[in-house]
């Protein structure tokens, strides 16, 4: 039997209430004394700390006794206009009208208009083997786009494994630019390896430097290296070099594989995993950096196009479009193998 729980913000209060419980599942909500919302949703192998209406970003994830979450900054969530306001989240929505690191010709912000959006209201439904919470969005601009979104989040009877999902509509009558990418900020784990099924020769370096890049001479050594090598890093064995950040590019993925799937493995013996379909998500980015402030390993993030923002996707045809009254799904399954 199915169950729908509408949520109001009047029930999370600082002090951490239980929603529902029972034997698979368990769902609290409290509000951080930034003032954002959150549910947290437990099963018996871990659980998630969801922001219902702060862009449904996953703040934490917390899995087989280990945090899945990037080393960062911020000890809670802090309210913004965007994602580098709170950059300190698991996962988050990049997109959806643009998406990624802006070039100069750009004038949107990093990671587009979504990752910080309000969501407009969710809910919570429950079956016998899942729990999901969803969150509702409209986007509205006068003289401008009109968009629906859906995200979701979605946690499985004695698992580990969980979706992240996110469905949009173009509202308008005339078609609507699209970029989206499931940013997830995997941790940093020294000797950590990667394997994908894709031939290892289509992940390519960034050679382009964004602007928040500051390259150093040692890191632009490392660089020329990877580049003359051909070296793709599928091994974390130089932390030292991993300042700024190191990129990698994966185009094209339906070429190879209709169900993509990526493994970060762990010397202390569990593998975290990513699977998707390459017909919603046809590229997909690696990104490592390592300092003392901040250390992840997002070992593939699925996107619809690289994120060198929207000038770029639209000079090298990547870029897609809603028609009117169009709906497209995505989903990502993410977390520790099972």
């Amino acid at each position: 039997m199915n169950y729908k729980l509408h949520l109001s913000k009047s029930l999370f209060l600082s002090q951490e209430t239980i929603l529902l419980e029972n034997e698979y599942f368990k769902v609290s909500c409290f509000k951080y004394t930034s003032g954002v919302e959150a549910l947290r949703l437990s099963n018996s192998k871990g659980y998630l700390v969801v922001l219902p209406y702060y862009g449904q970003m996953i703040w934490d994830a917390v899995f087989e006794g280990h945090n899945l979450c990037m080393k960062n900054m911020f000890n809670e969530p802090k309210l913004g206009s965007s994602i580098i306001d709170t950059y300190g989240c698991f996962s988050f929505h990049s997109g959806l009208l643009c998406n990624g690191c802006p070039s100069p010709e750009d004038n949107h912000p990093l990671h587009g208009e979504f990752p910080c959006a309000q969501m407009d209201n969710c809910w919570l439904e429950i079956s016998d083997n899942k729990i999901s919470v969803i969150s509702q969005y409209e986007y509205v601009k006068g003289f401008g786009h009109h968009y629906l979104s859906k995200p979701s989040v979605v946690l499985y009877q004695d698992s580990s494994l969980f979706n992240i999902n996110l469905s949009v509509t173009n509202l308008s009558s005339v078609k609507m630019p699209l970029q989206y990418m499931c940013h997830m900020n995997y941790c940093y784990e020294e000797g950590a390896s990667f394997e994908q099924n894709i031939p290892e020769d289509i992940i390519e370096l960034r050679e382009s430097i964004p602007a928040h890049v500051i390259p150093t001479p040692k890191w632009l050594d490392f660089n020329n290296s990877l580049k003359k090598s051909k070296s793709t890093l599928t091994k974390l064995t130089q932390s030292e070099l991993y300042d700024p950040e190191i990129v990698f590019f994966m185009d094209n993925l339906s070429k190879y594989q209709d169900k993509l799937v990526y493994r970060m493995i762990s010397p202390k013996g569990h593998i975290y995993r990513t699977e998707f379909s390459s017909d919603q998500f046809n590229y997909a980015t690696r990104w490592v950096l390592y300092n003392a402030d901040q250390q992840v390993a997002a070992f593939v993030l699925p996107a619809t196009c690289r994120p060198e923002g929207f000038k770029a996707a639209q000079k090298n045809n990547s870029l897609i479009f809603l028609n009117p009254y169009e709906t497209k799904e995505f989903s990502v399954l993410t977390g520790i193998e099972d």
